[in-house]
């Protein structure tokens, strides 16, 4: 065979390798209304960048016929390219082959681009579409997924992972985009549960579609699995890039600085009255947000999921920050469990990686009740206390209005390292609010009082006395615990100038293997 022929040879079979499963296979892909493995890849990555791994790769089995059934590629996509000209690893699953399913061959794929990502310090994004374990492989197939679950783990903190569902995840594959920073999922094909339909039928005898048990909008609004819920997969793919641009590299390095025309002495006016004069009313702190940031620029994430606070991120005179931000809107703003736990692994997240964090605070305390106590709340509220306490990035928390009891403290209080805690003046920074205190304070005084109007009296006089003491940020700035009170249309300019401040600063916590956070 001449020298020609051999390169023909490898042109043919490189070919052979991208078609997968075969055109068949690839139209019945579309007509599911997903797209192919390679064709995602080329919709993630910048144009020509993509540099394919271990296309030549076929599984070993000999199980069933399986020495027959070879696919080049065996069933996964995997290389690297660059978004944005940032270098990224990159595993595609393809459905075509096999359903996707994971064999040995397929998990060392998966684990050589992980580990080189780890050696060269880059994100990870995964791209999920496959049918479980290959049963004909048995144990090598589930160790192959074990391998994988250490690199996630491994490289938690370190490097960014990113998990993409674009189709099913069933069994054992949901753990490693359950290990990774983010999961997205896209509305209409995407299923991610332990155990499906059928099982959950014989063993509980509960009937549920694929939807209700693991679908996009469970996921999203009840699990909290999924960070983000895509209308398609064109559009989670633009929004995986457009997440990068707010992560660095890895732990080591800073998230890029983005130009802005925003002036950072920009006001707006409606701040100073965007609190309504009744404590009680609610607001939108999304306005707030979009109003201090860059060029109005906000990227939710769990946009869906414990409403009651807002978590993502943001630029401020071009660096990337994230955002912490109780949300009046939705039950007041309450702390529950759910909101608890989406808060702290946010906090946890951008210190990682570097990110300072911003909190916005509106809360009127933890969410009472049998239901919350028994889901746990108080390790749940330990978190994200915990997450706060630990993380050593600049921490600025802007105190909008209500900040009662523990939930003051879990919101990045001055006593858990908060850098720069700023008040306006609407603040009430208290134990709880008037009419509770007064309950207690004067509780025995009101039950002696027979006349009711004269008891209704004296309890309004004396919460209006614990208002004009409390129901405002002096007393705690008296204490220092506010390092200043600002107007609200400066709040902007003040959050930047701090973070410019805050550039240099330095802050370790003691050596120790690990922390033990509460779970």
């Amino acid at each position: 065979m001449s020298g020609q022929d051999k390169v023909n040879e490898l042109i043919k079979m490189r070919e052979t390798a991208r078609l997968g499963g075969g055109l068949q296979r690839i139209e019945g892909q579309h007509q599911k209304g997903k797209l192919t493995a390679r064709e995602r890849i080329d919709i993630l990555l910048d144009e020509g960048s993509f540099e394919e791994f271990d296309m030549f790769v076929t599984h070993r089995c000999t199980n069933f016929g399986m020495e027959q059934k070879k696919v080049l590629g065996d069933g996964v996509v995997t290389g690297h390219g660059t978004i944005d000209g940032r270098v990224v690893y990159v595993f595609s699953q393809d459905f075509t082959v096999f359903g996707g399913s994971l064999s040995e061959t397929f998990a060392q794929k998966i684990c050589k681009i992980m580990d080189m990502a780890m050696r060269a310090g880059a994100p990870v994004i995964g791209i999920n579409d496959s049918g479980g374990a290959r049963i004909q492989e048995g144990v090598t197939s589930l160790a192959g997924y074990a391998e994988i679950f250490e690199r996630n783990i491994l490289a938690s903190g370190v490097i960014p992972q990113i998990s993409a569902i674009f189709g099913p995840c069933a069994g054992g594959a949901v753990y490693s985009p359950a290990l990774t920073d983010f999961v997205m999922m896209t509305e209409e094909n995407s299923y991610m549960f332990v155990t499906g339909p059928k099982v959950v039928k014989t063993v509980t005898g509960e009937d549920i579609t694929v939807e209700n048990l693991g679908g996009a909008k469970i996921h999203a609004t009840k699990s909290g699995v999924s960070h983000f819920m895509v209308p398609n997969e064109e559009n989670g793919l633009l929004l995986i890039r457009k997440l990068l641009s707010y992560l660095p590299q890895n732990n080591l390095e800073e998230a890029p600085l983005v130009s802005t025309n925003d002036p950072i002495d920009r006001m707006d006016d409606f701040l100073n009255m965007i609190i309504p004069d009744n404590p009680n009313q609610p607001y939108d702190m999304q306005e707030v947000l979009f109003s201090i940031l860059d060029d109005s620029e906000f990227l939710e994430v769990h946009r869906n999921y414990a409403k009651n606070i807002i978590v993502g991120f943001g630029r401020m005179n071009g660096e990337s920050v994230g955002i912490v931000a109780n949300q009046p809107n939705f039950l007041a703003g309450v702390l529950d469990c759910d909101a608890s736990r989406k808060a702290a692994r946010f906090v946890r997240l951008c210190d990682s990686f570097n990110i300072p964090i911003l909190t916005f605070v509106d809360v009127p305390g933890f969410l009472p009740g049998s239901g919350q106590e028994y889901a746990g709340i108080i390790v749940h509220g330990a978190k994200l206390m915990f997450a706060y306490g630990e993380a050593t990035v600049p921490k600025i928390t802007i105190t909008l209005r209500k900040s009662y009891g523990g939930a003051h403290d879990v919101m990045s209080c001055k006593q858990l390292r908060g850098d720069l805690n700023y008040a306006w003046p609407s603040a009430e920074i208290a134990v709880m609010g008037a009419s509770g205190a007064i309950e207690v304070l004067e509780g025995r005084a009101l039950n002696a009082m027979e006349d009711l109007q004269k008891r209704e009296n004296y309890k309004a006089e004396k919460e209006q006395e614990y208002k004009e003491k409390f129901a405002n940020p002096y007393e705690a700035a008296s204490y220092g615990y506010i390092d200043d009170v600002i107007e609200p249309r400066n709040t902007r300019f003040r959050i930047i100038r701090g973070l410019q401040t805050l550039q240099t600063k330095k802050l370790t916590n003691p050596p120790k293997k690990h922390s033990n956070i509460p779970l």
